[in-house]
């Protein structure tokens, strides 16, 4: 099919578009997530975070007031109570620490936090340069990670349908062992349609953005945990997410799970 083009009488320019075949293609058409005005104007927000001039931020957009997703905090608090109060998180596509500024104040003193976000070689100089402590800590790989500190958690927030092969990924994931993996604003396809790759065009006042976007089979999707107990499902907290328009018609949604590794009998 032909790549999507902008027509005057598309009421919703933004959102998002098509059904296509190949992701290379459509990374070099959309230019991909690796702009560095992005970078800039996510650390800029976070900075606003970290520095108490803000409530949180989402997406690279500031908020005056936090919106909690309690979700994910219930699913760490879970794990902080069976792993002796310690809690050792891979963040996988974590950005500069959206999720752990969004999270650390519900989490109590008495639990031993290790934070560490997996990201795009960019975000974690930067990350390392400007955000890094004691607690959160930024790595190039998975493995990277895991040398510096055995992790029990992994959290995929709004991140899997971004990857070029999400399929595979998790299933490279799953090798890992992770007692825990918690999955939250994850896309998927309504009407158990197959997966379908679209450009995803962001809001300019958000920032000027085109990248490649999947909406994954669910059943699919569940099919790479049969080594772990799935313990609860759960809506996005974020509004307009709980049903999502692709070309203008509702054909996908966002959802998150928590999942707990099977004891091994």
């Amino acid at each position: 099919m032909s790549f999507f083009k902008r027509k005057k009488d598309v009421k919703n320019q933004w959102g998002w578009f098509g059904n296509y075949d190949s992701w290379e293609a459509l990374t070099s058409l959309s230019g991909g997530y690796e702009a560095a005005s992005i970078l800039d104007i996510t650390k800029n927000a976070l900075l606003k975070v970290k520095n108490g001039d803000a409530a949180y931020e989402r997406d690279s957009v500031l908020f005056d007031k936090k919106i909690y997703p309690y979700a994910v905090i219930s699913a760490l608090l879970y794990a902080a109570l069976e792993c002796d109060n310690v809690l050792n998180v891979i963040d996988f596509g974590g950005s500069l620490g959206s999720t752990f500024y969004q999270v650390r104040d519900l989490i109590p003193t008495s639990v031993k936090l290790n934070w560490s976000v997996v990201e795009q070689e960019n975000y974690v100089r930067c990350g390392q340069e400007m955000f890094e402590d004691d607690t959160l800590k930024f790595h190039f790989t998975v493995k990277e990670s895991m040398a510096e500190k055995q992790a029990n958690v992994l959290l995929l927030s709004s991140v899997v349908q971004y990857l070029p092969k999400p399929h595979e990924f998790l299933k490279e994931m799953i090798t890992y062992g992770f007692q825990y993996i918690i999955i939250d604003r994850t896309a998927f396809t309504k009407n158990n349609q197959p997966d379908r790759l679209t450009l995803q065009i962001v809001p300019p006042e958000i920032y000027e953005a085109r990248y490649p976007a999947w909406f994954l089979n669910e059943e699919i999707f569940l099919a790479h945990f049969k080594d772990y107990e799935l313990k609860t499902e759960f809506a996005s907290y974020v509004d307009g997410e709980q049903e999502m328009e692709i070309d203008g018609i509702k054909a996908g949604y966002d959802k998150g799970f928590f999942f707990v590794r099977k004891q091994v009998r």
